[in-house]
């Protein structure tokens, strides 16, 4: 169970920092894509709650 967790949030923290490298905005008024921290913890977040 611990594992299957703490994979999901290293998945999610890995695609939060793709989504940022390849998609994230430009402009640098998104408050999530605009910041690999922000982009990474999000996609950590959301991976954790998929696993949970």
């Amino acid at each position: 169970m611990k594992l299957k967790i703490l994979a999901g949030v290293v998945v999610g923290g890995l695609l939060g920092f793709l989504y940022y490298k390849f998609i994230g905005c430009s402009s640098g008024t998104c408050s999530i894509t605009s910041n690999p921290i922000n982009s990474t913890l999000y996609g950590a977040v959301m991976g954790l709650l998929i696993t949970l």
